[in-house]
């Protein structure tokens, strides 16, 4: 099958034949229909995060099922899938404690299956999994866990936003910060998964949505998808912004989805007295950010990470589709780009570039 190889960091995916295994006890095979374009991809292609190579990235994804190994018995041959690259065993701490997004063996197991092993092959050599999903490629084989089948068929493309973008986004206000009714939400980073903050923010009823970006484009489409007041910080200070917006108080929840200290520092400095601060954004390896810890104390301020918006993608993903179909969730107007495989190196270009909403590959 063709998929799209990265062999170097810092150098084009490369595109060619590679061999995939069988799905062994407890897989799926899936023929992919969409993959979207994240940035989750785009840092281990620069090195910002660490992956072994050779690897085919792709995470975000959804297609049909081709066929199952021994034992998989929550989807079939023929059915519609979203993809998780959060695959849980259910048996370890973590899963048994309700937090099946951070599974202890599926974090162990890194790009590899969840047995250690892959079943990417090129000759003698192994390729690794990115999320144990891969899809950036034309067949993909995903743990039975990392395989979603929801009750009705809905677009491939907005299917594929479900396995990242949105339960990223809309999971960290639902679940994770729980967002009340009425309240203020400031958003800093408004790219897809910002986006679907501020969607999940809409959604929670706040009652002002704070889009924070550098870039007037992304904040005029962050408009169509309710936030209701907009930051340019390319060209005034942020922090100052958002506490006059919200009468010097500052913001109820303020959500960072950029990864960089200095955007984690100030969604930090512009959120308010007794505050949660989420951090959605996945930062550069190694990377710090300096807080005011007596401010912490003094304004009980919460801070916490947020990884996969908290979502149990078997529970929750039904959910967002079913949100979608009802309109509540618009993600038709989120995808704006489109790609055959061929072009995913394109693609990434065309995100560096600061092109506004999501691309997807489609099959």
């Amino acid at each position: 099958m063709k998929a799209a190889v990265l062999y170097e960091t810092k150098q084009p995916m490369v595109l060619e034949d590679v061999e995939l295994d069988d799905p062994k006890e407890g897989e799926v095979l899936v023929k992919i229909g969409a993959a979207g374009i994240c940035r989750s991809d785009r840092h281990f292609m620069h090195g910002d995060a660490p992956i072994d190579l050779p690897v085919v990235l792709g995470h975000e994804g959804a297609g049909t099922v081709e066929s199952v190994g021994h034992g998989v018995t929550s989807v079939r041959p023929g059915e519609q899938v979203i993809l998780s690259f959060v695959s849980s065993c259910g048996r370890c701490r973590s899963c048994l404690e309700g937090n099946s997004q951070v599974c202890d063996v599926h974090m162990a197991a890194g790009p590899n299956m969840m047995d250690g092993t892959t079943r990417l092959h090129k000759g003698g050599q192994s390729i690794h999994h990115m999320g144990k999903v891969a899809c950036f490629a034309e067949y993909a084989v995903i743990p039975e866990m990392g395989c979603v089948s929801v009750e009705a068929n809905i677009p491939m493309e907005i299917a594929a936003l479900i396995g990242c973008c949105v339960p990223t986004g809309v999971g960290a206000v639902v679940n994770s910060a729980k967002v009340r009714p009425g309240s203020t939400v400031a958003v800093v980073g408004c790219g897809g998964v910002g986006i679907n903050v501020i969607m999940g923010a809409a959604l929670m009823n706040a009652t002002k949505i704070i889009a924070v970006d550098l870039r007037e484009s992304q904040l005029e489409f962050a408009m169509k998808f309710g936030a209701t007041h907009t930051v340019n910080s390319s060209d005034q200070d942020p922090v100052a912004a958002v506490k006059e917006i919200t009468g010097g108080r500052g913001a109820d929840y303020t959500f960072e989805v950029v990864g960089l200290p200095t955007t984690i520092k100030a969604a930090y400095d512009m959120a308010g007295k007794s505050s949660t601060v989420t951090l959605v954004g996945i930062a550069p390896f190694g990377a710090e950010a300096p807080l005011n810890a007596v401010e912490m104390v003094r304004m009980e301020k919460t801070v916490r990470g947020t990884y996969y918006g908290s979502t149990h993608a078997k529970v929750d993903m039904p959910k967002f589709a079913e949100l979608y179909r009802m309109g509540k969730l618009n993600l038709d107007d989120l995808v704006v780009r489109r790609y055959s495989l061929d072009q995913v190196n394109e693609a990434y270009d065309d995100m560096d570039q600061g092109e506004i909403g999501r691309g997807v590959i489609v099959f």
